[in-house]
């Protein structure tokens, strides 16, 4: 195995990275294989005969090439191979990045980056000339939004269709209280460019979809994915692999969060660390299990951290490593994460050329009319009627004594769906049940339970005690 560093003038064809791993018995196999991942490096290297340019020199750690036995010279060990080119030849990329200049506002606004010999000018004016899409503007996009723009990202593109709401502002920091109910493409917008007037701001007002995520991210140098759902995650993921876009990924749950970078540089892609999507309903959204208010600001801010460490082309990235935070203990842990080469989108043999239907894929069921209560849903305000008038059920609470404690309906009996199977005998198979939950979510697989056990009255209350809260009882908090 040998280590090949790219200089700058080239980078620009190697997404980014300032090195590439190889392996070779010499140095013209560990130049092949350079060659062989990234197509565009070779004219640069080589003349049409298949020579090495006369302005390129190679070294084999402080060896130049040309004293030893040239591309035949052996490869022993963990060499580093340096890839030299003159400096009077010149790129388009150098030619862009002398075309852009830095204000003296800019240059006052930077200062702290400008005095840091890995950013220096020439980082700054790559900031300046990035182009960043960033896949929603809540939790994890809060912190995004803020540190991108802070960092001198020229152009970012913020994809979201969502309105602010006030269980929002406990952990999405870029919203305050003054932009409830507006939507929060236009509240992440107004504070980035408080933080930084000189950027760029593109906003999508629509949800990603199989239709529009190419066109959307096609003129981006990267993807940051601040999605909350599978669908989503993986179409980012497939469209990133599609249109070889590096997808900086964070998620978050509880008390845990994770991140790394995919796509990025030959590395693996989000499919081959998850192949196939849970069932859904098996792992819950925030919304149903609750996230603690910092945890998206730390793992937002490691993604923002590898996003401006792409663009600089500095430093290790997380490619090829999943990090893994825990709150509650304060720790960090890596596991290694390697490439499929049996994946179907990011393999050596890719099977997914094009963008799928994710709903289906995530096996999410899209209904176009409500299911009537006789095959199973139940609306809170038929409850609250059959509450009225006496009639002889069983309210089924399922959620947790903690969320029972903040919000309740009265009559409901409380048992929490983790304990539902080892107390069914406590339930009469021949009484009519309507379970219900935070937003419906448990409580379904609560009745998809019991049916399996021969229960055969149960109904589910749609929208669960915050649908309560909105159309029978406002006195009810939502949380």
């Amino acid at each position: 195995m040998a280590k090949i560093l790219i200089p700058t003038a080239l980078r620009q064809f190697t997404e980014q990275s300032d090195s590439i791993e190889v392996q070779g018995a010499t140095v013209g196999e560990a130049l092949g294989e350079l060659t062989t991942r990234y197509p565009n490096v070779r004219k640069n290297l080589y003349t049409d005969q298949g020579k090495l340019r006369s302005f390129v020199n190679v070294y084999v750690n402080d060896e130049d090439i040309r004293y030893l036995d040239k591309e035949s010279t052996r490869l022993e060990g963990p060499e580093i191979i340096s890839i030299v080119p003159s400096i009077a030849g010149g790129s388009n990329a150098v030619a862009e990045a002398s075309a852009a200049a830095l204000t003296k506002e800019e240059v006052a606004r930077y200062s702290r980056h400008l005095i840091l010999p890995e950013v220096g000018m020439a980082g700054q004016l790559k900031l300046k000339q990035a182009k960043v899409a960033m896949i929603g503007a809540g939790g994890l996009g809060a912190p995004l939004g803020l540190y991108l723009a802070a960092a001198g990202v020229g152009r970012i593109g913020l994809v979201d269709f969502d309105v602010v709401d006030v269980s929002n502002l406990q952990r999405q920091v870029i919203h305050g209280t003054r932009d409830i109910g507006r939507k929060k493409l236009d509240s992440a917008a107004d504070r980035m460019r408080d933080i930084n007037p000189h950027i760029e701001i593109d906003k999508f007002d629509t949800g990603l979809t199989s239709e529009n995520a190419l066109e959307i991210l096609r003129d981006y140098d990267l993807v940051v994915d601040g999605t909350d759902n599978f669908p989503t995650r993986y179409l980012v993921n497939d469209a990133c692999v599609l249109l070889k876009k590096p997808n900086v990924y964070g998620s978050i749950f509880r008390f845990e969060g994770q991140a790394t970078v995919f796509a990025y540089q030959d590395g693996p892609c989000y499919r081959c660390l998850y192949p196939e999507p849970p069932p859904p309903g098996l792992v819950p959204s925030c919304a149903e299990g609750g996230v603690l208010g910092i945890l998206p600001g730390v793992i937002g801010v490691i993604q923002a951290t590898e996003a401006v460490k792409i663009i600089l082309g500095i430093g290790e990235t997380l490619k090829g490593r999943l990090l893994l935070y825990d709150a509650l203990s304060m720790r960090f842990r890596e596991l290694k994460l390697r490439r499929d080469r049996e994946c179907p989108v990011c393999g050596d043999n890719p099977t997914v050329k094009h963008l799928i239907d994710y709903q289906e894929f995530c096996g999410v069921k899209t209904v176009a009319n409500p299911i009537p209560a006789a095959h199973g849903v139940i609306d809170p305000v038929e409850v609250k009627s059959k509450l009225d008038r006496g009639d002889k059920f069983l309210l089924l609470d399922v959620r947790e004594p903690h969320e029972y404690q903040i919000a309740r309906i009265e009559g409901a009996t409380l048992l929490p769906l983790g304990q539902l199977p080892a107390r069914l005998g406590e339930l009469d198979k021949n009484a009519e049940i309507v379970a219900h939950c935070k937003m419906g979510g448990r409580s379904q697989q609560a009745v998809d339970l019991l049916k399996q056990q021969g229960f055969t009255n149960v109904r589910n209350m749609t929208g669960g005690i915050n649908a309560w809260s909105d159309k029978v009882d406002k006195s009810v908090p939502k949380y």
